[in-house]
């Protein structure tokens, strides 16, 4: 297993693909994601690509891990989950290196809530995602 930091290129090379094939009818644009695509890790399992995410982080004491994605075509269960817990973990810490005290995610997959309860993550309420655009 191998973990990096997301690029630009990865957006346009790997996720917008992901999105799709998990049919996302609208994929986050890259202007929503943080550092413009930049903040946060693409996980890697050999050299396929397995699985990604990203973390927003704020003034507050806090960090944010969200639009995690995998690779749908990525067929061996047991390292997809050890991939995925793999990248919340380095999510997190990432966020607790750069000193925030809460690590907050949203998920509802029973795939992403798991790995984050056995991470420590504590549940919360269930809630909807919700997005408003404005046109600018």
């Amino acid at each position: 297993m191998n973990i990096r930091k997301l690029n630009k290129s990865d957006y346009n090379d790997i996720l917008i693909q992901w999105w799709k094939d998990w049919g996302w009818k609208v994929p986050p644009s890259i202007d929503m994601l943080p550092d413009e695509g930049e903040s946060g890790a693409i996980v890697y399992q050999g050299d396929v690509p397995v699985c990604a995410g990203f973390i927003y982080t704020s003034n507050a004491s806090l960090c944010w891990i969200s639009w995690i994605i995998s690779n749908k075509e990525y067929r061996d269960r047991t390292k997809r989950k050890e991939s995925i817990k793999a990248l919340i973990e380095t999510l997190s810490l990432a966020g607790k290196n750069l000193g925030a005290k809460y690590c907050y995610v949203n998920f509802n997959s029973p795939h992403l809530v798991k790995p984050s309860e056995e991470l420590g993550f504590i549940k919360g309420s269930v809630t909807q995602e919700m997005l408003k655009i404005w046109d600018n």
